[in-house]
């Protein structure tokens, strides 16, 4: 990576939607070097993905969360259970574990029948020998990296 594709990440952190020729305009490139370099970033992994980011102010409260902590049954071959968890929108967060727990999964959906229907498929998953799920009743403190990154520092 270099100073330019740099840029281009900044951007689109800062707006995932803008143009491609905003983009290019902004980074003093043509349109179509910009693309070339996004497709590039998104083959090396270094832009694995668009989201929506929703403000505190205008979370309505409308998520449902869970942890599931996954049992898997081979914790050194278990990449299957990984590769399908990664498929899954509503995953937000899966976490490799030490201890009694292989993973560590958390759950944001729009309604408990729908966090329901995320469980059973995980509990059925080849490769899963158990599950066990605890549902957020609320949230008390939210950091997000960024926000902690900026409490740091001086």
């Amino acid at each position: 990576m270099d100073a330019i594709d740099e840029k281009i990440i900044a951007e689109l952190s800062r707006n995932a939607r803008i143009s491609h020729a905003e983009l290019a305009h902004r980074v003093l490139l043509s349109r179509n070097a910009v693309r070339q370099r996004i497709d590039r970033l998104e083959r090396q992994g270094h832009i694995r993905g668009y989201t929506i980011v929703r403000d505190e102010d205008s979370d309505t409260g409308d998520f449902v969360s869970a942890l599931v902590l996954v049992y898997r049954q081979d914790r050194m071959r278990g990449g299957e259970v990984l590769a399908a968890l990664k498929r899954i929108p509503e995953v937000v967060i899966c976490e490799v574990l030490s201890g009694d727990f292989d993973l560590m999964v958390r759950l944001e959906a729009r309604s408990l029948e729908r966090i329901r229907g995320i469980w059973e498929d995980i509990a059925q998953m080849p490769g899963v020998s158990d599950t066990v799920t605890a549902f957020a009743l609320s949230r008390v403190i939210n950091r997000s990296r960024k926000a902690r990154s900026e409490e740091s520092e001086p």
